[in-house]
């Protein structure tokens, strides 16, 4: 659906972009040590569906995975993300469940 290339960690406002179709999907996030925290899952509404959440989130993660950080998902839909994708729970902290 979409290149991941074009996906920005704009470190200045602290949060993931991509920009399809002139709609502009962000994950804010708050950097402390080596751990990420993802705050807030904004997607407009007119790209909005479950296919394009999954890959937007998976190429979040894996960009974050090459960083070597941990995350602590805050926002409950990308803790249902975390649940629901098994590979992605192993870059929980240590002793961080959801």
């Amino acid at each position: 659906m979409f290149d991941v290339a074009e996906l920005i960690d704009n470190d200045f406002l602290r949060q993931y972009e991509l920009k399809i179709d002139n709609h502009l999907a962000k994950i804010e996030y708050s950097l402390q040590e080596r751990k990420i925290f993802l705050t807030k899952l904004v997607i407009p509404s007119e790209i909005n569906n479950d296919v394009f959440k999954k890959q937007f989130l998976a190429a979040v993660f894996d960009q974050i995975e090459e960083r070597n950080l941990s995350i602590v998902p805050t926002s409950p839909e990308i803790a249902r993300f975390v649940r629901s994708n098994r590979k992605y729970k192993r870059m929980l902290p240590v002793g961080v469940r959801i």
